[in-house]
């Protein structure tokens, strides 16, 4: 069997190489999120009065893009790693999903990785 097809070396190198890749979007996405979330929550919001948030609103406007950049790229590596390892649209779906909500896509990273690494030691054994 040659490095590059099915189940052979190669194939287990870019499953690798997708894993690093997932990896650290997971963190930057959920590293991001948590920043966003608490450099928002940290400004008390008054339903009345909602004119005197020039703090929240910067870091919004700077904040959010870059979350939402990273975000971006996490749903496309998740992609790429799913598609490798022939994840069910379903995983695919809450793992993207795992990036809106904090501290989640750090529980996700952990989950898919330890399967994605199972299922590699499986296919070396």
């Amino acid at each position: 069997m040659s490095a590059g097809t099915a189940g052979g070396v190669g194939s287990d190198a870019k499953v690798r190489s997708a894993l690093t890749r997932y990896r650290v979007f997971a963190w930057l996405t959920g590293v991001g999120l948590i920043v966003l979330t608490y450099s928002l929550l940290r400004y008390p919001v008054d339903a009345l009065d909602l004119g005197h948030l020039p703090g929240a609103e910067r870091i919004s406007e700077v904040l959010g893009p870059i979350h939402g950049t990273l975000y971006i790229v996490l749903l496309i590596t998740t992609f790429d790693l799913g598609t490798r390892v022939r994840w069910p649209w379903r995983r695919m779906l809450l793992t993207a999903l795992a990036g809106t909500v904090p501290f989640l896509s750090f529980y996700a990273e952990r989950k898919n990785t330890h399967a994605v690494q199972a299922q590699l030691g499986a296919r070396a054994a």
